[in-house]
């Protein structure tokens, strides 16, 4: 595709969508390539994808950036089961409507993985591809996707079951966001604090693994999550941490939290996908100190490989962590945009 030759400017747009109002950004819609929309996770925003979106639009190609709902400039629905992934499918589905396309390349890292692999999964003809950062096949918190390839039993116990078992004896903070209010109290206090450990922690430099090791039952978020080193970072600054906090501050964590507390929602609407494989063309990103690669283990990408037929590439980037976008651009990008040309 042809190289633009002036920078391209971003746009942001607030839609009413699915029945709220969703805002996202976009890059080069006047471009005549393929559209690539981008699905963040927590504590993430549109701002997350800051160093793709003018990379692939100045290759061509059209480029959306969403807050979720519950996130930034989009509305933040009341109700707990308003965040299941239907409503999240509803909201993708609704702005490739809006947009007037049939068919996207959806990126998703984080939270912003289950819910692109729920829309090839439910509406795999609206899907030219996928890339998914950070978070293998079924790795979701709800463990329903593919359970029974090999002819095991569904699990028993609900996600929120698993996770209070475990935090009888330590820290947990899937089970610590479960109740409603003390996590937003803390967090909202004190948001720049709180981007600023929770971005050190999950990257390449930090160990989220030995802080959790070390919290136990009862703590907070801010109690276990170890002290940051002085910004700027490589691969953050100031400006960047007080974009993120002044926009969780006016619109609160109580959103983003609920992608913690719909984890059993979503296991029981994951149920109706049992065995069901991924055959969209797919590209797998992720950090090789990835906390959540590290958890999930080997096992997980061979379950992977059995469960995405249509994986091309699975990209282990060194010296990255959760944020391999942020940390580790230049690769990410460049296979990015290799997997686009090739399809």
């Amino acid at each position: 595709m042809k190289q633009q030759q002036e920078p391209l400017p971003l746009r942001h747009h607030s839609e009413t969508l699915n029945g709220i109002t969703l805002h996202f950004v976009s890059q080069g819609l006047e471009n005549d390539g393929p559209l690539v929309l981008f699905c963040h996770g927590f504590p993430g925003l549109w701002y997350s994808w800051r160093k793709q979106l003018p990379v692939l639009a100045e290759a061509g190609y059209r480029v959306v950036a969403l807050d979720m709902r519950g996130y930034g400039g989009s509305d933040q629905p009341k109700h707990i089961e308003d965040y299941d992934l239907d409503q999240v499918r509803g909201d993708l589905l609704a702005l490739l409507d809006h947009l007037g396309e049939a068919q996207a390349v959806f990126v998703g890292h984080d939270f912003g993985a289950p819910a692109v692999w729920n829309v090839a999964l439910v509406a795999s003809e609206r899907v030219q591809g996928l890339i998914v950062l950070s978070v293998p096949y079924d790795h979701d918190y709800y463990g329903r996707y593919g359970v029974g390839h090999r002819g095991e039993p569904p699990p028993e116990k609900k996600p929120s079951e698993v996770f209070a078992e475990y935090a009888q004896n330590s820290f947990l903070h899937a089970h610590y966001f479960q109740q409603v209010g003390p996590a937003e109290a803390e967090l909202e206090a004190q948001p720049e604090e709180f981007f600023r450990r929770i971005y050190w922690a999950l990257s390449g430099e930090g160990d989220l693994l030995a802080a959790f090791s070390q919290g136990r039952p009862g703590m907070g978020y801010l109690d276990v999550l170890p002290a940051a080193p002085e910004l700027p970072w490589p691969w953050m600054n100031s400006d960047d941490i007080g974009y993120y906090a002044m926009q969780y501050q006016t619109s609160g964590f109580f959103g983003p939290l609920n992608a913690y507390r719909i984890a059993d929602r979503n296991w029981e609407l994951n149920a109706r996908y049992l065995g069901q494989r991924i055959e969209t063309p797919t590209l797998f990103i992720a950090g090789e100190k990835d906390p959540v690669m590290i958890m999930s283990g080997e096992s997980a990408m061979d379950f992977m490989q059995w469960a995405v037929p249509g994986l091309q590439q699975s990209l282990i980037v060194p010296d990255a962590g959760h944020w391999v976008q942020m940390e580790q651009p230049e690769p990410v990008n460049q296979a990015m945009l290799r997997f686009l040309g090739n399809l």
